[in-house]
């Protein structure tokens, strides 16, 4: 595919004055009055990924039905919004039958988008699917390559949030998501010798290497994002609680790179952030969270969403905000009440109908958590007027930020 002159100029800038200049956003852009709603985008089934293209349009994608054993017939459909989340186009189809691979990831080199498939329940065949046109039309990749890991072990894409092109560091521009090894068959019996993983390409998407293992067993559908020095964050859901382990089993288990995704280290358990419903502990607990950075120069603010429920039902979708690159988690507000599971968070993008908004899509309902995909999509200023934690405090910059613009918007 022959790229066009914006794309050759995008390349171009990231080679020699770093990408992160060209896209990040102004802490200004999320604040001022608060902005929340909500509204159904898909009818029963599973599994979402939401990402914003280059030129600004929101994608939620879905895919799989209810029973996680049998094939997703109906595939994995996209839904489009070209005026930032209020109105949103009819189902695409992206390939079926198939299932929803996760890991959906924006190129933001050359604008294309990925999509992974898996020809069955996993471990299974997988195919990548590649959107040129901001996920109007969907083409299968020809000859993708998947190598394995140092143990020989090939990863399995089901289930991941999305994944992130590199913006900072040496490998700018690399394609990196979260993706895990089944340890041969999903079983119980399995859980203890299961591990996430991530994949990584420097062409494209032709070619995906996979990483050193991530530091802990039992892992499994993880989240990576990238902070402003260039480290990554992968946050990570439990599937097995180690013996003789002295922490909190339903809370989330973190780790970090310093080499661009070769290597995971640092492995610990985040305290504040819940892992699913808190009495749900056990083999196969935890829950599929969002994760994603605010891309703002020099500042982390990490956002994190799952249930935020005391009892062992999946239920009360909530966000979390760190303001120290996920250091401490201070802040919380709920984003669903009632019946919701696995979410996807993603973050508008500088000069588009998208800029200043934050999009979940998330499982959800009113009587059950597989009712169907909803999307909310709020600001910061939202978010800013939700319940402290007692997981650290909001720094004076994000407090100061905030009161002036607020104070703007009256005199105004």
């Amino acid at each position: 595919m022959k790229l066009g002159l914006s794309s050759l100029l995008a390349i171009s800038t990231i080679s020699t004055s770093g990408y992160g200049e060209i896209t990040e956003n102004e802490l200004f852009d999320f604040l001022g009055e608060e902005r929340f709603d909500k509204q159904k985008l898909f009818d029963a089934e599973r599994n979402p990924n939401i990402v914003v293209s280059t030129d600004g349009t929101v994608l939620a994608t879905w895919g799989e039905v209810e029973d996680n054993f049998k094939l997703g017939a109906k595939g994995i459909r996209v839904r489009r919004s070209e005026n930032g989340g209020t109105d949103w186009g009819e189902l695409i189809t992206v390939t079926k039958p198939c299932w929803h691979g996760g890991g959906v990831i924006v190129n933001e080199v050359t604008g294309e988008i990925l999509i992974f498939a898996e020809s069955r329940y996993p471990p299974a065949n997988i195919s990548v699917h590649r959107s040129t046109d901001n996920g109007k039309t969907w083409k299968k990749n020809k000859d993708t390559i998947f190598h394995t890991d140092k143990k020989g072990n090939l990863p399995s894409m089901h289930f991941a949030e999305h994944g992130i092109t590199l913006r900072k560091g040496k490998n700018v521009g690399r394609l990196i998501r979260a993706a895990r090894w089944y340890a041969g068959a999903d079983t119980r019996a399995n859980l203890p010798k299961m591990y996430n993983t991530s994949i990584y390409s420097d062409d494209r998407g032709k070619t995906w290497k996979t990483s050193e293992p991530f530091p802990e067993l039992g892992t499994g559908e993880g989240a990576i994002t990238e902070l402003s020095d260039g480290r990554l964050y992968y946050n990570s859901r439990r599937h097995w609680d180690p013996d003789g382990k002295n922490y909190d089993a339903s809370r989330r288990w973190s780790a970090w790179s310093y080499d661009s995704g070769l290597t995971w280290k640092d492995a610990s358990i985040c305290n504040e952030l819940p892992d699913g419903a808190v009495l749900s502990i056990g083999p196969g607990s935890g829950c599929l969270a969002g994760l994603a950075r605010i891309p703002i120069k020099d500042k982390d603010i990490i956002l994190y969403t799952n249930c935020d429920s005391p009892t062992n039902e999946r239920k009360d979708l909530t966000v979390w905000a760190s303001f120290d690159g996920a250091k401490t988690w201070p802040i919380k507000r709920q984003i669903h009440h009632g019946p919701s599971a696995y979410s996807s968070i993603c973050i508008g993008r500088k000069d588009t109908a998208s800029e200043g908004w934050i999009y979940v899509l998330f499982e959800g309902g009113t009587k059950h958590r597989h009712e169907g995909g909803y999307v909310a999509r709020f600001n910061l200023s939202w978010l800013l007027q939700g319940k402290t934690t007692g997981d650290g405090k909001l720094p004076a910059w994000i407090k100061t930020k905030e009161q002036k613009t607020q104070t703007l918007r009256i005199r105004k």
